[in-house]
């Protein structure tokens, strides 16, 4: 069974993305803040971790950071969710070690489609 660790401060947001991929029958860690996420990512090693960049403690520019500079954990894929979609942020999300990026509001069947791809690989 694939690993996904979600790291997401809302509640609404959370049960989304997990309602989104139940069906495809991952096992899931949660995460709300950025110190959570860099303790279950070391203890769990998911197969995929989906970012949101705007969270409590250590945001998530610097989980994708360190993450990629871990040789344990650097060859986990991260899609980052965010509501930044200005200019330049895609770059910005990129260069932070995240491999892809969604913006929110996302298309669920799209999402799905993308974790699908990425964790198949």
């Amino acid at each position: 069974m694939k690993k996904i660790l979600l790291v997401e401060d809302n509640p609404v947001n959370m049960r989304l993305i997990r309602l989104t991929l139940k069906t495809d029958g991952y096992e899931f860690t949660e995460a709300t803040n950025g110190e959570e996420a860099l303790t279950l990512a070391a203890e769990v090693v998911p197969d995929l971790i989906v970012l949101d960049i705007q969270i409590p403690k250590i945001d998530g520019y610097e989980v994708a950071r360190r993450i990629k500079n871990d040789d344990k954990l650097k060859h986990i894929p991260i899609i980052a969710l965010t509501a930044h979609a200005m200019k330049g942020d895609e770059e910005k999300i990129i260069d932070a070690g995240c491999d892809m990026y969604v913006s929110k509001p996302f298309d669920t069947q799209k999402f799905r489609s993308l974790v699908q791809s990425v964790i198949h690989k």
